[in-house]
């Protein structure tokens, strides 16, 4: 097929679809967003918790030409996610895209200075808000027979890092668990993705990493070897812009890292 007939393909697709972006408010969701609606996105939720950022969000999406929309909720709940799935189709009538952005990754903590108790709780926060939307959009996206849900995890999930050992427990099942419900999920036409960046500039993560005096000397190590440039919310967003779209058709249950040379899986 030409470039032409992708450009067509690409073009018709998205402008049919209805996307939901956990997240969207800031940071590589937002990023995603105006890149999303700078493709073709015409009808895109931002979910997040701060109304006064999701307004400013909505407005800058818009922009694009795209109807976008806030919902505030705490996907950590599972109230809250379905809540979400349910204002998109309740104003659209489907759900074709699903980007889940929060993963509520904080600073590396060695292990012998976490509390015991703070364990299982940092793991649950992380990965709640994945699991919760994907098994949300589900139904929805089965009816339709399609659907593309892309998950942010990080290099964590890959390698063991120091000041990582629950982070990158959570971020690992974050990748198990979209790579088996991709297997699950493929026979209703589903694709479900993962993307594992390292360090990301210009966001909230990039900032807390910095102020930190325990992470910025352990990621002060990564910048050297980030020899084709550190990864921004820019770059994440064309990725996962190209995840959501038909020239990935046939990619599914991929845990994809960029990181710019930091490191290869």
């Amino acid at each position: 097929m030409s470039d032409e007939g992708f450009d067509r393909r690409e073009e018709a697709a998205f402008a049919a679809s209805v996307a939901i972006i956990t997240g969207g408010t800031s940071g590589v969701g937002l990023a995603t967003a105006h890149r999303l609606a700078q493709a073709g996105v015409r009808r895109i939720l931002l979910v997040g918790r701060d109304a006064e950022r999701g307004a400013r969000a909505v407005e800058s999406v818009s922009a694009h030409g795209a109807d976008a929309v806030f919902h505030a909720a705490d996907i950590t709940s599972a109230a809250d996610a379905h809540s979400a799935v349910t204002a998109a189709v309740d104003r659209w009538g489907r759900v074709d895209i699903l980007v889940n952005s929060t993963n509520g990754i904080g600073r590396p903590t060695l292990l012998f200075r976490m509390e015991t108790e703070d364990l299982l709780p940092t793991v649950v926060t992380q990965i709640a808000g994945a699991m919760h939307m994907t098994h949300a959009a589900r139904p929805i996206m089965a009816e339709q027979e399609s659907g593309v849900v892309v998950n942010i995890a990080s290099d964590a999930a890959k390698s063991p890092t120091p000041g990582e050992a629950a982070i990158g427990a959570a971020m690992a099942a974050i990748v198990m668990f979209s790579r088996t419900a991709a297997m699950e999920l493929k026979r209703n036409g589903i694709r479900v993705n993962v993307v594992t960046p390292s360090l990301i500039t210009g966001t909230g993560g990039y900032d807390r990493i910095q102020t930190d005096e325990f992470s910025a000397k352990l990621f002060g190590k990564a910048v050297p070897a980030a020899r084709l440039g550190l990864v921004s919310a820019d770059d994440m967003a064309e990725l996962i812009t190209f995840l959501c779209s038909p020239r990935s058709g046939k990619l599914t249950g991929q845990a994809i890292s960029l990181n710019g040379g930091i490191s290869a899986y």
